[in-house]
């Protein structure tokens, strides 16, 4: 269980190795119910319309950062239109060059994971093969090269990784429990190995959404909640919790866990029911202050007066842009060949009001 901490830091000061990532930059903490970088809080004195902004970390889901398709059959659906290929290189390449652009409009932080997200966007079945992951739980160096450049990045421009370890759909890649267990250390002592601090850890997403491993499920999930957290190197650990799926407010088991709480506003039309999870979710018993953000919303409606994005930070819990896209290079960030700039314009709403609550610029 969690230690009962005012401030958890995320491993404290920088590793002596030679690794990249060893002179980290960024550095995330919590205190509170409030996220701080380098010390500081995040966005430190703004307001906006009356809502307190100051300890946010407003988000958005870009998971597909490293996507690969291992499998053969499927792979020709992502294929680049100008080019009638898929390649994940350029994928992470053009991630990469539109990371600053994020940056300039206020974004403080961002979700990708080591199995990817539904490259559909939604999907009931998953036969292609996206996961950092081989069966027995070691991690493929091609997907942890093309994370590594994205983590310096970040580190580089001051953004906060939320990275996942598991999807649904793809953990049936790791062949039985001791694989994700093994998957889970591997992947952590890796991040520890070349010193990034500012990475906060989600051990899967949606947990409670059709995983074939009963660890990764709600009723156990605290279990590699903790471990990730006994995980230790010079005394110093990772922050991590886990998400749910739209609409669902967190169990006591992960509550009492977690470090921050994470949770999804997909199925959820009506601003005034993302107000009520969040006060729902402080609700539960064992809560302690602690930040509460969602990592993934698909509802928009940014020109509203109301919609989900102001509803969660009017209860002062961080919000996180969803644009599944539709597998044409045109919109969305989650269907690959993704476009990874602001090149619609709802991504470009999304980002204007992001300037206006965080004073960044928003043209």
């Amino acid at each position: 269980m969690k230690p009962h901490l005012g401030v958890v830091m995320l491993v404290g000061t920088v590793l002596t190795c030679s690794a990249p990532g060893a002179s980290a930059r960024t550095v995330v903490s919590i205190l509170g119910d409030e996220f701080q970088i380098n010390g500081q809080p995040t966005y430190a004195g703004r307001f906006w319309r009356g809502h307190k902004i100051e300890g946010l970390l407003l988000n958005a889901r870009l998971v597909q950062g490293i996507f690969d398709d291992r499998n053969p059959v499927t792979v020709p659906r992502w294929a680049y239109p100008d080019t009638g290929r898929w390649d994940p290189e350029r994928n992470t390449r053009e991630f990469l060059a539109a990371m600053p652009e994020w940056r300039r409009h206020g974004l403080l932080a961002f979700t990708i994971n080591l199995q990817g997200g539904s490259p559909e966007g939604y999907s009931n079945r998953q036969p292609w093969h996206n996961s950092a992951f081989d069966a027995d739980g070691s991690l493929r160096a091609d997907y942890l090269s093309r994370l590594e450049r994205i983590l310096d990045r970040a580190d580089d421009l001051g953004l906060v990784v939320i990275l996942g370890y598991f999807y649904f759909g793809q953990d049936e890649r790791l062949r039985d429990e001791a694989a994700v267990l093994r998957a889970t250390d591997n992947a952590t002592r890796w991040l520890f190995d070349h010193g990034w601090r500012n990475v906060l850890i989600e051990v899967n997403n949606e947990c409670n959404v059709r995983y074939d491993h009963a660890i990764l499920r709600p009723e156990r999930v605290h279990e590699l909640i903790e471990r990730v957290q006994t995980a230790t190197r010079d005394g110093r650990r990772f922050l991590v919790g886990t998400s749910y799926g739209g609409g669902t407010v967190p169990k006591e088991n992960v509550v009492r866990a977690s470090d921050f709480l994470l949770m999804h506003g997909n199925g959820v039309s009506d601003p005034k029911r993302i107000a009520a999870m969040v006060r729902a979710a402080r609700a539960v018993p064992g809560f302690t202050p602690m930040p509460i953000l969602f990592n993934e919303d698909d509802h928009f409606a940014f020109d509203q007066p109301e919609n989900n994005f102001i509803a969660a930070v009017s209860e002062h819990a961080s919000w996180g842009y969803f644009d599944p896209g539709k597998n044409n290079y045109q919109d969305g960030y989650q269907s690959p060949p993704v476009n990874w700039g602001l090149n619609t314009e709802r991504k470009k709403a999304f980002f204007r009001l992001l300037g206006e609550m965080t004073g960044a610029k928003s043209d």
